[in-house]
């Protein structure tokens, strides 16, 4: 007596197969598209909200960054601590003072409270209910003879005061003779600031963290501090000649 192999699709047996070819490639789409999804999602928290690359397009702050160097802005720190003094920060221009969208960058020098003025080409701040303090600012830029080149009015008027309010920093570059800077437009608020240079990345001869000099004689950061906003538009150059 001679048996037949059993049948499993007349027995009923449960049979096993691959999946289609139409349906592998649909799975293998969709997760393609969910880590895009994903990756665009943490690129935008990270870009909006923690840190920023930047180009730098201008020279108003050299030497101290030169133009063509990339720096990377801090956006989460501002929001625990106030800016301080001698902060480089990088900010949308006032109104009127815009260079095609892009933004400046520059150094804190004047706090809210604060009394800035300029003096035979030096640079003296008041604090508020304080002395004044002559600046000692060895990243200026030097002319040709190694002198610290002068700080002087900007203004059509000469202004050589100011004082700054509250929820404002004034700011200069360190290129002081070509700056476009508070000398120009005055103290810039808050709200302006996008956040701090934190770390220069490129050119690699020159990577490192961006360093906040010490002044003797007067507060690093504002009495009271300020609440935490701040602009978080995305923006790529930096201007501000």
């Amino acid at each position: 007596m001679t048996y037949a192999s059993p049948d499993p699709a007349r027995d009923g047996a449960a049979q096993t197969s691959e999946p289609s070819a139409p349906r592998r490639g649909l799975g293998c789409a969709l997760e393609i598209v969910e880590t895009l999804v994903l990756t665009l999602v943490i690129y935008l928290l990270i870009h909006n909200f923690i840190a920023q690359p930047f180009e730098v397009e201008q020279d108003s702050m050299v030497p101290t960054i030169n133009e063509g160097e990339y720096v990377l802005i801090d956006k989460v720190s501002p929001r625990f601590s106030d800016y301080q003094r001698g902060d480089i920060v990088v900010f949308n221009p006032p109104s009127g003072y815009s260079e095609g969208g892009v933004p400046f960058i520059k150094r804190v020098i004047g706090l809210p409270g604060d009394t800035v003025r300029l003096e035979n080409g030096k640079v003296f701040v008041t604090p508020a209910g304080g002395v004044a303090v002559l600046l000692v600012e060895p990243y200026i830029r030097r002319d040709i003879n190694d002198n610290l080149e002068p700080t002087i009015p900007r203004d059509a008027e000469g202004t050589s005061q100011w004082t700054v309010p509250a929820g404002s920093y004034f700011v200069m570059g360190d290129n002081r003779t070509v700056s476009q800077d508070s000398r120009v437009f005055g103290p810039i608020t808050r709200e302006l600031i996008i956040g701090r240079a934190w770390l220069r990345y490129f050119p690699l001869n020159r990577i490192g963290v961006v360093q906040r000099p010490a002044y003797a004689g007067l507060p690093h950061a504002p009495a009271a501090p300020a609440p935490s906003g701040g602009a978080l538009q995305p923006v790529g150059l930096l201007g501000g000649g």
